[in-house]
């Protein structure tokens, strides 16, 4: 029956070729999609590296009152008054809050290795205890650090096994320094590893996993200033608590201005962010489908009003209509094949070659190839079946008298 198929197919090759051509991009199109979905799934399951349920964040706009880099008495004065209030736990300090749209870079490099493009943040000794995380190896730095020569950094288990390549990387890690990669011939700084942390994925569930580091706020002053403050709030702090919160931080410094946002909010507003060019793409793709199918549908059509005659012939020599239906299916069914095939074979390239990186990876790939050949197979026999069921409705005599 394949061998029979297969014989029909070739003999009208100049027809299916348009045809088979139309469903390999309508294959790519859809491959695309579903990885781009596989991805986002993938990236979802992930953990973050902390917790946030209960976490507020405070930032702060200085306006032309700059905070001061010696800012440690300023941030004693907003702990103090911060961590006096009932519904407070505990506050800390950061350059950025997650799931912002914040970032810092720099590269590093153990001396003598490659460098190592990573970002990092300021973050003060009770940030990990606000986020609720926990280490995978060594100390939380803390005032132990106070005068080291090396600023005191916690890493992510990526940046380690980036910096530290070998067996165990992460427990090697811990007490090793680093430097600044930098071009100029200025003194790079310096930096020795206090502990490891399985991730911290600042940008959210869809944020794709990099190098991170956490340095610490040294008491003498920071890089950039006091920006922004992490609460850890008790559990079923009503949002109202935001005007109580902001006649203390007024009392505090009364010309600066201070947003705050629960850290669900902010994680909301992310993933909506992020999940808009899915939703654009699927609009775009269901509706470039909608167009695949009607053009599918019409050269199916054709096609099966042209073999009238050759359908009377087989209805004479004894067919079934359900043996012309099956045909007319099966025969759409393998020019979706063959399309596939060669979308596949182009396709394979970019996770063989890593031209994606970490976005198409063998994971992805094939779940997004399965999902593409589910949705082609699907459109292929919705298509097929009008055309077919038309042509197992044709009467012999009626289908040999077709001119």
């Amino acid at each position: 029956m394949l061998r029979h198929l297969l014989k029909l197919i070739w003999k009208r090759k100049s027809r299916n070729l348009m045809l088979t051509l139309e469903i390999l991009l309508a294959f790519v199109l859809v491959f695309a999609i579903a990885a781009f979905a596989a991805r986002s799934w993938q990236l979802y399951r992930m953990p973050l590296g902390f917790q946030h349920a209960t976490v507020w964040a405070v930032t702060i706009q200085t306006g032309k009152d700059e905070a001061q880099k010696d800012d440690e008495p300023l941030r004693g004065q907003f702990r103090r008054v911060l961590e006096a209030m009932p519904e407070v736990e505990q506050a800390a300090f950061t350059t950025f809050a997650p799931f912002q749209n914040s970032d810092m870079r720099s590269t590093f490099q153990v001396p003598g290795g490659p460098t190592m493009p990573a970002s990092f943040i300021e973050a003060s000794d009770e940030a990990f205890s606000v986020l609720g995380m926990s280490l995978e190896a060594g100390d939380w730095y803390s005032a132990a650090d106070d005068g080291a020569a090396a600023g005191a950094v916690v890493i992510n288990r990526r940046f380690a096994e980036a910096l530290f390549p070998g067996p165990d990387a992460v427990r090697a890690a811990v007490g090793k320094t680093f430097i600044t990669s930098t071009s100029s011939s200025a003194e790079p700084e310096r930096y020795r590893v206090r502990g490891v942390v399985e991730d911290y994925r600042r940008g959210g569930e869809f944020g794709t996993p990099s190098n991170f580091m956490f340095l610490r706020y040294s008491p003498s002053g920071t890089v950039h200033g006091l920006r922004t403050i992490l609460l850890r709030l008790k559990p079923d702090t009503p949002r109202a608590f935001e005007a109580a919160l902001q006649r203390q931080l007024k009392g505090v410094r009364g010309n600066w201005s201070y947003t705050v946002a629960p850290l669900s909010d902010l994680r909301a507003s992310k993933h909506k962010m992020d999940m808009a060019p899915l939703m654009v793409l699927s609009v775009v793709a269901a509706f470039l489908l909608l167009m695949v199918a009607f053009g599918l549908f019409g050269v199916l059509w054709q096609n099966t009003t042209r073999r009238i005659p050759e359908i009377g012939l087989r209805r004479a020599v004894g067919a079934s209509a359900g043996d012309i239906c099956r045909q007319i299916i099966a025969e759409q069914f393998l020019l979706s094949s063959v399309a596939m095939l060669a979308g596949l074979a182009l396709l394979v390239q970019l996770p063989l070659t890593g031209a994606l990186g970490a976005s198409l990876n063998w994971p992805v790939f094939f779940v997004a190839a399965a999902l593409a050949m589910l949705i082609i197979y699907l459109l292929s026999l919705l298509c097929s079946l009008y055309p077919g069921w038309r042509a197992s409705r044709l009467s012999p005599t009626d289908a040999l008298h077709y001119e």
